[in-house]
């Protein structure tokens, strides 16, 4: 009987668990988890197609193609908690570039000022923006459209007739051309895992500290269990290839950084509070213009960040740059992995995540040799999907009772 009652007990609990699940997957609370199997369908579909997918040359393919998308996803996400969006990331990345380029190749501006003025330009971008969104009222789609339209004849007039600008430069194509030896890439590593278990206890102690309710131990454990066995087996594929490459580092880092400035810092509270709902953050004494203004200037600099590294992996910036399904890219990935169209909820985390599943979907079609036809309708498609179940997610919170 008690092996019976034991049996029963346990089926219960699998039971609930995997309600539990169910419910956190239909209301969007287990978007990272939903990511990974987006992932791991993806990658095994594609690997059965073509068994070169999911070689250690490819994947490290893979990051280096998407390192500049990623950088570019992480400043869209300042502004997608706000519940808007950001038209003129492409435009700003591609004219950013190009600036960079013509200062170090036509005028021999050291390279390191150079790629300083080019992210400078890009925050001058972002404060015109977020400066005519809050003082003038104009919706943000509109000015950074327009601001788009501009931004493309600045960037034809700033390369001129020839149109292409080659780089040679040592320090900006090796921001992503740069390897690191299989011993720095493990000590990298583990320096990543511990700075994962390191922030989420130090969040824990504050929640505990300011008397906030903490989820169990064994569940912080097992997240930090998740992320180190990513961290491990990217480092293990890329050591079977080149190496871990510098971009890589770049763009966690840039994405560590955000992910503290909009979780742990008083920007950030006030940047989901916007999102959530802008009146009531404005009668709380939150200065909301301000706090816009400071996200658009960061998904600009960001922006030209991306465009740096675009340019430093083609060793060239051309009219093309900046363009074609960029935008579309940029603003896909987080919205794919979990960050909301309608503010008030996302991670900086999601740019990447955003950035492997978008990046996977067009690696795949490219080893597929798919037309360019196949490759916009899929990737659209994708976006049509994260969107649609975005809304479903958002009207089943809704409809919660209080």
């Amino acid at each position: 009987m008690s092996d019976e009652r034991e049996t029963l007990g346990s089926s219960s609990s699998v039971g609930a668990a995997l309600r539990e699940l169910g419910r956190k997957l239909a209301q969007g609370e287990a978007g990272t988890l939903l990511v990974f199997i987006m992932v791991a369908v993806i990658w095994t579909f594609f690997q059965f197609q073509n068994p070169r997918f999911l070689s250690p040359g490819n994947l490290t393919n893979l990051m280096l193609q998407q390192a500049a998308v990623a950088t570019i996803s992480i400043g869209v996400v300042f502004i997608l908690l706000l519940g808007w969006i950001d038209l003129s990331v492409g435009a700003a990345s591609g004219f950013c570039a190009s600036v960079m380029a013509v200062l170090v190749v036509s005028h021999h501006v050291p390279s390191v000022l150079a790629v300083l003025i080019a992210l400078a330009l890009g925050a001058l971008i972002g404060l015109f923006n977020g400066f005519m969104i809050t003082r003038f009222r104009i919706p943000a789609f509109i000015i950074t459209l327009a601001g788009s339209l501009t931004l493309v004849g600045l960037q034809l007039l700033v390369l001129g007739d020839t149109g292409t600008v080659n780089l040679s430069d040592p320090f900006i194509t090796g921001l992503t051309n740069t390897f690191f030896p299989p011993l720095i890439g493990w000590i990298a590593a583990v320096l990543g895992i511990a700075i994962t278990l390191g922030l989420s206890l130090l969040e824990r102690a504050r929640r505990q500290a300011a008397g906030l309710k903490v989820g169990p131990m064994r569940s912080l454990i097992l997240r930090t269990a998740a992320s180190g066995v990513a961290i491990v087996a990217m480092v293990a594929v890329v050591n079977q290839d080149r190496g871990l490459p510098l971009v890589v580092v770049i763009v966690f880092a840039l994405a560590l950084a955000t992910a503290y400035l909009t979780e742990r810092t008083r920007f950030g509270r006030h940047l989901f509070a916007i999102g959530g709902n802008a009146e009531a953050a404005r009668r709380a004494g939150i200065k909301i213009d301000h706090v816009r203004i400071v996200a658009f200037v960061l998904c600009s600099t960001l922006a030209a960040a991306g465009g740096v590294l675009a340019a430093s992996r083609l060793y060239a910036v051309n009219q093309s740059s900046g363009a074609s399904d960029l935008v579309l890219m940029a603003i896909a990935g987080p919205v794919v992995a979990g960050t909301s169209l309608f503010g008030g909820r996302g991670s900086a985390w999601t740019a990447i995540l955003g950035a492997v599943v978008i990046g996977s979907i067009a690696n795949g079609m490219n080893l597929l040799a798919l037309s360019s036809s196949v490759k916009f309708i899929v990737t659209g498609a994708v976006l049509i999907v994260a969107v649609t179940i975005e809304s479903v997610t958002r009207m089943r919170r809704g409809a919660q009772p209080a």
